[in-house]
């Protein structure tokens, strides 16, 4: 009995990872088809030095919600001639500021505001809309049955955790050390290499930090080794390509590395100022 009851548990966790991972995606190509010409246009134009490639790639970061699109943009770019191999360095920066949009909508609307309460009401406007409007809405429909999605996603989430402490023991998990910290990046990395969505790993960290399942040193650790993970599809995407492609994609991976590595010196000046 107490088998099946943990195996429902789990089911029960993976049930909402899904439902997350299937909000973001059906979100995200929606709004990809809704402005994605308009974006790449756009970063094209205003992308004239790399500060305000950084600020436009923060910006269709937000608005796509794909760090990873922009990215390979960038990357695609480059490798076109159509943009320099600086100005391209600066969309990647502004990408990394613009995916933290993500955790802060899971913690603002879903921790904070609990939308999850009128979620199945947003699904079905959105899907609504797909059925009826006219075909601009259509993805506007799309986008916001996939906004209401990975809120359901994360209610599903917070109940799966508050049983799953009965039946793993979280203590287990990598301490707060160097070497723990380093085997919960590692972890991170290989999450979201795997998932190929630093947004799904990133929900489901504040979800059991949230629920005090695990440290806020341990979350962050987590979070950054997910931060590497990202750079994978920039990478392959950069193999064939002409030299600036490639230059642009591995700048992306160091990027991540540099900025992995200054924050984890920075985790416990930066807990200890909050104490």
């Amino acid at each position: 009995m107490q088998a099946m009851q943990a195996f429902n548990t789990f089911l029960l966790t993976a049930g909402g990872l899904g439902l997350f991972l299937l909000g973001m995606i059906i979100m995200t190509d929606s709004l990809k088809k809704l402005a994605g010409d308009r974006i790449r246009s756009a970063l094209l134009r205003f992308t004239k030095t790399p500060a305000t490639g950084a600020l436009s790639g923060a910006l269709a970061t937000a608005i796509v919600q794909s760090s990873s699109a922009t990215t390979l943009a960038a990357v695609g770019f480059v490798g076109a001639g159509l943009m320099s191999f600086s100005n391209a360095l600066g969309i990647i920066f502004g990408a990394n500021i613009g995916t933290t949009i993500t955790g802060w909508m899971v913690v603002v609307l879903g921790f904070k505001f609990s939308i999850d309460s009128i979620a199945s009401a947003i699904i079905l406007i959105g899907v609504m809309m797909r059925l009826f409007a006219s075909q601009k809405w259509h993805y506007i429909g799309l986008a916001l049955a996939g906004f209401g999605l990975i809120f359901v996603g994360i209610d599903t989430l917070q109940a799966a955790m508050a049983d799953l402490v009965e039946w793993v023991d979280f203590s287990q998990m990598p301490a707060n050390t160097v070497t723990g910290l380093i085997q919960l990046v590692i972890i991170g990395m290989v999450f979201t290499t795997i998932t190929q969505s630093s947004s799904a790993g990133v929900a489901l960290t504040l979800t059991a930090l949230f629920n005090d399942l695990i440290q806020f040193e341990q979350a962050v650790a987590l979070v950054i080794g997910m931060d590497i993970g990202t750079t994978v599809k920039s990478l392959l995407a950069a193999i064939g390509g002409t030299v600036g492609a490639k230059r642009t994609g591995a700048s992306h991976f160091v990027y991540n590395i540099m900025t992995a590595v200054m924050a984890l010196f920075l985790i416990t000046p930066y807990t200890q100022a909050w104490v």
